[in-house]
């Protein structure tokens, strides 16, 4: 298992287009990814699930990895995340 913490940058937080960028990253991996906000945790491949969460600007996430090329699938997660300014 493969986690790291995250500060969410993006002015509307984590809802409608940056959630799909993280839907999008996370659905490539092979492996389980999760996100997790003020101790609620969510499957990051589904968008009903990551929107749930209600994640606002300038707050901690933590993206977990779990499985097959976790480590890789991170690493991906996060600098599609970062591209597109999602997270800082």
């Amino acid at each position: 298992m493969t986690e790291v913490k995250v500060l969410v940058i993006d002015p509307v937080g984590l809802h409608a287009r940056p959630a799909t960028v993280a839907v999008n990253a996370a659905s490539k991996c092979k492996c389980k990814v999760t996100v997790s906000y003020k101790g609620r945790s969510v499957d990051m491949k589904s968008i009903m699930g990551v929107m749930s969460l209600g994640i606002p600007t300038q707050s901690e996430i933590i993206i977990t990895c779990d499985g097959e090329g976790e480590e890789e699938a991170i690493n991906s997660i996060v600098e599609t995340l970062k591209a597109q300014k999602v997270i800082g």
